[in-house]
């Protein structure tokens, strides 16, 4: 293509922006000065397209971009000016390009970071011998005849193609897509980033002769990393509907993941994070690295990809008020699962020591108040937050989405039904955010079960055929507690914000040595974090025997207690059963002890022989550990474990919870108990738990056996 054509379409695109000519030529003299820096300088083209003609409208690409916008210019100091957005009726095939080739490869010089971000359908056409091609679905389609079988999209290929040709070894590409839709008749909460074309729909020429123009004429510079929200062809990219917002499951929690890590965090070692977090909110996709360096030995860092990052933290201060006494403040960084709960009066600081107390939340934005200016440093627009007191609410539901396809009289049933079961709330799925979803089951549509967002049915929760509604709410009652239970234990997620210095390592245990399978420490400790080879969702061979190894880099004891979930289906707690040594009593039965860590200890969970450690039998299961410590004993919730009266041969080192929802709730107020703060926020202690960051840690380990 000829610079003569470039330079229209340029036009066109700042036409659209409502940019002039010389406000774009200004931009870009600052660029040119800007090479003579020693900084690199850092650039970023970010697309998102919700509204397409012929397929139903995504909801959460436009947050997407705006996730990934405020993590690059707060979280890694890029400058908004370097970073250049198309969304909508922008983001046309030509646009694409022409934003690519002026704003990207005009300006990116040796030792640049650039960024390329789309969120957007995928889908696949024929190509040469009907090979199928991935390709990145366009806006072009909104201008074309309804009748039109040709399809302007961007081909994966040029993409791939383009970022080769950067002249920096720092290209990081993220694609918030999918490309295969299966058909399917699952219960389903989550919006589907994939569909399928129509046997007609041929590619437009113009797009294959860009593609072979820039093979011939760009030469392959550098191998970019590509992160892509899926790892297999099979799997679906998926966006979820929260409180206030929709995004990209991926987008999400990757840039949320970003938000806490630190300059030595690899980024495949984020993805095992990432992977959890998504796991988390319902779905099974599994993200991926397309593409990676040449000679790399399997970790690609973020200090490689963004230099210079600035301090971790869960967010950034937008705006100030004119009064100076409120800011506005974006979340992005908390935990998605948190943020849903996260309470009026939690309270967040700045490197300066300014605090700041959240007053309202609208989405991923929200009103704080300054409690505490210091004395030399103003509050400043972009500065990093970070927590100190996280508020939750007490009265906490399950929230259960019925599925569309339900009729209508069962969803009236289905709603007076739920309305009986204690701590449950019902919405109409994909209208409002839900936990997990009641619908019947495909193969035998005359049969009710319980389903997560992504469309899994949950293990033995379906019903006989011919089953009213009313029974299968009862039915599932006993199931949704222990759901419930789960999330409240979620609630206390904190890697990125605990100033408790606590590194936990998941073993396999072997003969000759531990084998770390994935290892976690608080963000403040700036300690690397290392994972097992290759992997990014963490795999252990059935038979496996596991252990955790904790330590206490504090100078003061820490409390420590496991609660879990497998495959969604039964609660699991570590029993540290000790027996009392008293002399002449041979018959005393084991009894539940607090695990204390003393200061600067290493400990292994089981403590017991070297070769033994938690055997993990049954293959297929997904399991997910939140690990939680705390400056204070566990008192309540060893209590209500102590009152499930498990029998001597249920005393195993970890083993099934008989009362998941009672011990989730004393493990909040475990927590609550320990903060010293409450003590100041006594007008909110009697709807709420305090939670006080110094005082708790609480890490997420999901894995699954095979």
């Amino acid at each position: 293509m000829k610079r003569r054509t470039f330079v229209q379409r340029i036009g066109s695109i700042l036409a659209v922006l409502g940019i002039t000519e010389t406000e774009w030529l200004t931009m870009g003299n600052r660029y040119y000065q800007a090479l003579a820096q020693p900084t690199p300088r850092k650039l970023a083209l970010l697309i998102g397209i919700n509204q397409y003609r012929r397929s139903s409208s995504l909801s959460g690409c436009l947050t997407d971009v705006e996730l990934q916008k405020e993590l690059l210019v707060h979280r890694f100091g890029f400058q908004p000016s370097d970073i250049l957005t198309l969304t909508e009726e922008q983001a046309s095939r030509e646009f694409i390009e022409a934003a690519f080739l002026e704003h990207l490869v005009k300006q990116a010089k040796s030792g640049d970071v650039v960024v390329f971000h789309f969120s957007g359908y995928g889908t696949q056409l024929p190509g040469e011998s009907d090979i199928l091609q991935n390709a990145l679905v366009t806006t072009d389609e909104n201008q074309a005849p309804p009748d039109s079988h040709i399809a302007n999209y961007l081909l994966e290929d040029t993409l791939l193609q383009l970022l080769r040709s950067l002249p920096t070894d720092h290209v990081t590409a993220v694609l918030d897509t999918s490309y295969s839709l299966k058909s399917t008749t699952q219960p389903t909460g989550l919006r589907t980033r994939a569909r399928q074309e129509s046997a007609e729909t041929q590619l437009a020429t113009a797009e294959l002769d860009f593609l072979k123009q820039i093979k011939t004429q760009k030469p392959e510079l550098n191998a970019p990393v590509v992160l892509s929200a899926t790892s297999g062809p099979q799997q679906a990219a998926r966006e979820v509907l929260m409180s206030g917002f929709s995004a990209g499951l991926f987008t999400y929690a990757l840039t949320q993941q970003l938000w806490e890590s630190t300059p030595a965090t690899a980024i495949q070692v984020s993805l095992v994070q990432v992977a959890g977090s998504i796991q988390q909110l319902g779905s099974k996709q599994q993200p991926g690295l397309l593409s990676k360096k040449k000679n790399q030995p399997g970790l690609v860092t973020v200090e490689n990809l963004l230099t210079d990052s600035r301090t971790g933290g869960e967010g950034a201060v937008l705006a100030i008020e004119e009064d100076g006494k409120t800011a506005q403040l974006w979340l992005g960084g908390l935990p998605p699962q948190v943020l849903e709960y996260y309470g009026a009066n939690s309270r967040f600081s700045l490197a300066t020591g300014t605090q700041l107390v959240l007053r309202s939340r609208t989405g991923l934005t929200a009103k704080a108040q300054v409690l505490k200016v210091a004395d030399t440093t103003p509050l400043q627009v972009g500065e990093v937050i970070q927590e100190n007191v996280r508020i939750l609410p007490r009265n906490i539901n399950l929230i259960l989405g019925l599925d569309t396809r339900l009729e209508r009289i069962e969803r009236v049933d289905a709603t007076s039904a739920f309305a009986g079961v204690a701590h449950v709330s019902t919405v109409v799925a994909t209208e409002q955010p839900a936990d997990y979803l009641f619908g019947k089951l495909p193969q035998t549509p005359s049969r009710y079960g319980l389903f997560t967002l992504g469309g899994e049915l949950i293990p033995n929760t379906d019903g006989g055929v011919g089953e009213a509604v009313k029974v299968a709410a009862q039915r599932l009652s006993e199931k949704l507690s222990t759901l419930l239970a789960a999330k409240l234990w979620r609630l206390t997620q904190n890697q990125g914000s605990s100033r408790l210095p606590v590194k936990v390592t998941l073993e396999i245990v072997s003969s000759i040595s531990p084998r770390v399978v994935m290892q976690q420490t608080v963000r403040h400790l700036h300690a690397e974090t290392t994972y097992k080879k290759s992997l990014i969702n963490p795999v252990i061979p059935v038979g496996s025997k596991i252990q955790y190894r904790v330590q206490n880099l504090s100078d003061r004891p820490i409390y420590f207690m496991l609660l879990g979930l497998r495959n969604h289906r039964t609660a699991i707690a570590f029993y540290p059963w000790q027996t009392p040594q008293e002399p002449n009593q041979p018959d005393n039965q084991p009894q539940l002890q607090q695990v204390m860590i003393a200061p600067n200890e290493t400990i292994t969970l089981p403590q017991t022989t070297p070769a033994s450690g938690w055997v993990i039998s049954e293959p297929a299961y997904v399991y997910q550990h939140q690990l939680i410590f705390s400056t204070t004993p566990f008192n309540t919730t060893l209590d209500k474990l102590e009152k499930a009266k498990y029998s001597a041969g249920d005393q195993q080192p970890i083993a099934t919870i008989v009362n998941p929802l009672d011990v989730g709730q004393a493990l909040l107020q475990d927590l609550h108990n320990s903060s010293d703060i409450k003590a100041e926020m006594n007008g909110i202690a009697t709807d709420s738990y305090i939670l006080d960051i110094n005082n708790w840690a609480s890490f997420n380990f999901c894995f699954q056996v095979m």
